[in-house]
């Protein structure tokens, strides 16, 4: 396996979106729940749990991904990046949706997930 890191990783993501989805989805049934369905809160906990599994299925594409030839330095970063941005993303949706002012980290993962992709595109 290419990247076993990313693919496994990956697919505690997507249990990760599983469970969390489960979670949040008991309270989904009444109309007020995190302050109705248009509530920043909401939207959030239903971002960050859709980052999980979209996220942790690029992980899992990248990990079944061949190697990227030749010996340069740069071939280990992108399944850094894209793991990291992976978790942070989910990270930073549910600690926004817990305390708004987090909004301003978003940054971090969107960085992070944008260095990936160029990288990716820049080595394959």
């Amino acid at each position: 396996m290419p990247h076993p890191l990313n693919f496994h990783a990956g697919w505690w993501l997507v249990l990760l979106a599983f469970v969390s989805g489960a979670v949040i989805g008991l309270g989904f049934h009444r109309e007020d729940f995190l302050g109705g369905y248009s509530s920043f809160r909401r939207r959030l906990l239903r971002l960050g749990h859709i980052a999980c599994a979209a996220l942790g299925l690029f992980n899992v594409v990248f990990g079944l991904a061949p190697v990227a030839t030749g010996a340069s330095f740069l071939n280990a970063w992108p399944g850094g990046l894209l793991l990291a941005g992976g978790i942070a993303m989910p990270a930073v949706c549910f600690l926004t949706a817990w305390k708004p002012a987090f909004r301003h980290l978003f940054f971090i993962p969107v960085s992070l997930l944008l260095a990936a992709v160029v990288l990716i595109l820049y080595l394959s």
